[in-house]
């Protein structure tokens, strides 16, 4: 699904426009982005958690030359499943 699609489907399910969906979509989205940001975490019930981890600093090497070179430390984003999308997703 593209953003494009889930924008449709939010107008469609929730009965706003597709420029208010749009507009939603697009606070939600800056809105935990900015929370990850700060190094807050999420956490939506039932839906799952936002959250960020830090991955330490390491030796890689690139596989077109074989070249040794060093992966600096990073903060990345995470996302935890809740046990009700878990569940939903699971029911077939």
């Amino acid at each position: 699904m593209t953003k494009a699609e889930l924008i449709s489907a939010v107008a469609e399910e929730s009965g706003l426009k597709k420029v208010d969906a749009e507009k939603a979509l697009s606070a939600f989205i800056s809105t935990v982005t900015e929370a990850l940001k700060q190094g807050d975490k999420l956490s939506l019930v039932g839906f799952g958690t936002f959250c960020t981890s830090k991955r330490a600093a390491r030796k890689g090497q690139n596989p077109q030359t074989g070249k040794k070179i060093n992966i600096p430390a990073a903060t990345i984003p995470k996302f935890r499943p809740g046990k009700t999308l878990k569940d939903a997703v699971n029911a077939k």
